[in-house]
């Protein structure tokens, strides 16, 4: 956790006032609705995705941000809960960070409808401060999140995803949204275009390393993050995988398939399974690519001067490649 205060070190006021920005842009008139927005704010992760903002923002405004930014980053928070909220209904799950999901404790109709909550406060925020520039570029996100999604859940049910797919889908479903936040805070301060495409393109090429990362915890002998297999027992089809079946022969190649496929909640076979991906090199495959990912962000921090929000940048970029969770 030592990383991430270093990180946040020049932007920890802006935090802590967003923190309590956040919290206020949440509020309502309905005793129920509030309960629960008191609960997701007090169970908040990390919360990267608006150090991303204002570290952008900062790099780019030269030390400075505006009241735009504060907008832009909790714009951001709100939409990413509530596409969590939604995540938990969609996967039925009763876990989000460790304790009990919105769904869990208050059953699917009030989850989903909490979720459309915050989906909206968070286009108002937007449209009462005629922050449209800001509006569009969370909503291509939104948009993008959702294809991601569902030609996710289309391909699984074949599971014919090659190489491209594959990064098309985390492109969509993970890369988008960190792309939103940096082009975000490079937008909030009114920076220039070529600067915040470039900003984009950094975040984009960030989320590609981040969910390689992410699909290599599934091959991982510690119980971090998510427990051994679990991407095997949901039928997904991560880059580890998908290397393994480009190279083994036919008959272990059918072996790898019909267990994914048929036998993925028996224990041997999946631990099997995970062995043989990882003797097939799809692990170091995998992990040259997000190394790939991760310098040619890095590339394109290089191209802006020094100061200590790149370097704050610089350094969440290597947590999101050597995060242990």
């Amino acid at each position: 956790m030592k990383v991430v205060e270093k990180i946040k070190g020049p932007i920890y006021e802006e935090m802590e006032l967003f923190e309590k920005k956040f919290s206020n842009s949440m509020s309502s008139k309905v005793a129920l609705l509030n309960r629960i927005t008191h609960f997701i704010v007090n169970r908040k992760g990390k919360q990267m995705r608006p150090m991303f903002v204002f570290l952008v923002a900062k790099m780019l405004g030269k030390g400075k941000i505006s009241e735009r930014s504060y907008r832009g980053a909790s714009v951001i928070e709100l939409i990413h809960t509530a596409t969590l909220v939604h995540d938990d209904v969609v996967d039925d799950s009763n876990q989000r960070r460790g304790f009990f999901s919105i769904n869990a404790l208050w059953k699917n109709k009030i989850a989903v409808l909490v979720g459309d909550y915050l989906l909206s406060k968070g286009l108002l925020l937007s449209i009462e401060n005629e922050d449209f520039d800001l509006l569009k570029i969370i909503s291509i996100a939104v948009r993008e999140m959702s294809q991601g999604e569902l030609l996710q859940i289309e391909k699984a049910r074949k599971l014919d995803i090659t190489e491209e797919v594959y990064y098309e889908i985390i492109r969509q479903k993970t890369a988008t949204l960190l792309a939103a936040c940096c082009a975000m805070g490079a937008k909030s301060v009114d920076a220039k275009e070529e600067f915040v495409s470039k900003m984009h393109d950094f975040g984009e090429l960030l989320g590609m390393a981040f969910q390689i990362k992410d699909d290599l915890f599934d091959y991982g002998d510690q119980k971090i993050g998510k427990p051994t297999g679990i991407d095997i027992k949901e039928q997904k089809m991560t880059l580890p995988m998908i290397h393994a079946l480009n190279v083994l022969r036919s008959s272990d190649k059918k072996w790898l398939i019909n267990t994914v496929k048929n036998h993925n909640k028996d224990k041997v076979r999946v631990k099997k399974a995970i062995k043989m991906v990882k003797e097939a090199g799809g692990l170091d495959f995998a992990i040259k690519k997000m190394e790939n990912y991760r310098l040619e962000a890095i590339k394109i921090l290089k191209t802006f001067p020094s100061s200590i929000y790149r370097d704050s940048l610089e350094l969440m970029v290597d947590y999101v490649i050597e995060r242990k969770i």
